[in-house]
């Protein structure tokens, strides 16, 4: 991948997963191309690498948009998501040590000041940094990898689920975690993940029904096409 490539790509990436870019808009290949100071092969390779990734798609004849969210691409995150993370803290509550309590126990207090204040990009860069700190803990390099790819799938859903209401309940699930890790008690912690994710995921289910225009329910993804 060229240098330039690289930049367009990161950039239409962040710009999709931060929502400046809303599902089903249209993309403008000249405008990039003007934008990023740069030829349209960068922004084709770019756009066709975001195809692989689910955020594009392209259409034949008619150009390039913003892929609409996928219901059967959150519930296969979830399903993925659920057992790997809900093993982890089985795992790790036993020998849980106080200082990695104590780490723990400081990103839930800044959690809490940010669902106090409303900042839900604060609130969901501290919920990433909560499950990081138990995934880097199990210390399984290819569970992270795959448990971060699913997160990923999620990430838009979880941006326009931020909600004051879904903020509050997941400070609440967070904290059910917690209190079973600080117990050692591997059945509750996992048991409490469980609860986390299914209610992420129910939540979602009524965001999908609620907002045809940005997701898809039941849809194959279109094949890939040269750009």
């Amino acid at each position: 991948m060229t240098n330039a490539t690289e930049r367009v790509l990161s950039a239409i990436r962040e710009a999709i997963i931060e929502l400046e870019l809303r599902p089903g808009a249209m993309i403008d290949k000249n405008a990039l191309c003007v934008e990023f100071g740069v030829s349209r092969f960068p922004v084709s390779d770019a756009l066709n690498r975001l195809q692989a990734e689910g955020l594009v798609e392209i259409l034949p004849q008619r150009g390039s948009r913003v892929a609409r969210i996928r219901m059967t691409d959150l519930t296969e995150a979830m399903f993925i998501r659920r057992p790997l993370e809900a093993e982890m803290v089985r795992a790790l509550a036993p020998n849980a040590s106080d200082e990695w309590l104590f780490e723990l126990e400081g990103n839930f207090a800044y959690q809490t000041l940010a669902v106090e204040r409303g900042d839900r990009r604060e609130f969901h860069r501290l919920d990433l940094a909560f499950h990081e700190m138990m995934l880097s803990r199990l210390d399984f390099p290819r569970v992270t990898a795959t448990v971060d790819s699913a997160r990923r799938t999620l990430a838009r859903a979880r941006k326009i689920l931020a909600s004051p209401r879904r903020l509050a309940d997941t400070l609440r699930e967070h904290s059910a975690i917690l209190a079973a890790l600080k117990a050692r008690d591997g059945d509750a912690a996992a048991t409490a993940m469980n609860i986390h994710l299914d209610a992420v995921l129910s939540q979602l289910s009524v965001l999908v029904a609620a907002n045809p225009g940005v997701f898809v329910v039941d849809e194959k993804p279109p094949a890939a096409e040269a750009g």
